[in-house]
């Protein structure tokens, strides 16, 4: 048989292959991905929760005192319940070197030279300054706030 005579017909592709459903393979793809997405809301989610928690904790415990000199006492106290988390040694920090330590990570030294001081002996002082106080709740509460989210 000659080549001219052959029955040739053209070659036609094959039908591409649908794109759904998809192959299993993308399925454990899709899996993983929405698994590694709720994993981190969750954890963005605690996070957060733990942070509004610490807040309010702060904010109960200093409403609960009922003086200027209780309030910068309530704040002290809290912040060395969170600093015994940063530094075990920190409950026995007394004057500068506690003020320090409040500043440690700080931009600035809020506490050294700043509104914090008043925790020096704003608890003992009979003549507070509510501006003080309020000035310093921020701040302690921030920082209160941040040393109780901080993983040891």
């Amino acid at each position: 048989m000659s080549p001219a005579q052959l029955p040739l017909r053209d070659v036609h592709e094959p039908v591409p292959p649908p794109w759904w459903p998809p192959a299993p393979g993308w399925w454990v793809v899709a899996a993983l991905v929405l698994l590694v997405v709720a994993a981190l809301l969750w954890l963005r989610w605690r996070r957060a929760r733990d942070r509004r928690r610490a807040g309010e904790l702060f904010d109960a415990a200093v409403a609960a005192a009922d003086t200027l000199p209780g309030q910068v006492a309530a704040m002290s106290a809290l912040l060395r319940r969170a600093a015994r988390r940063q530094a075990p040694d920190a409950a026995a920090l007394e004057g500068a070197a506690w003020l320090q330590l409040l500043d440690r990570g700080l931009d600035q030294p809020l506490f050294s030279s700043g509104v914090g001081r008043v925790l020096l002996d704003g608890a003992f002082r009979p003549d507070l300054e509510a501006a003080q106080v309020e000035a310093l709740r921020p701040v302690a509460r921030a920082r209160f706030v941040d040393w109780m989210q901080a993983r040891r």
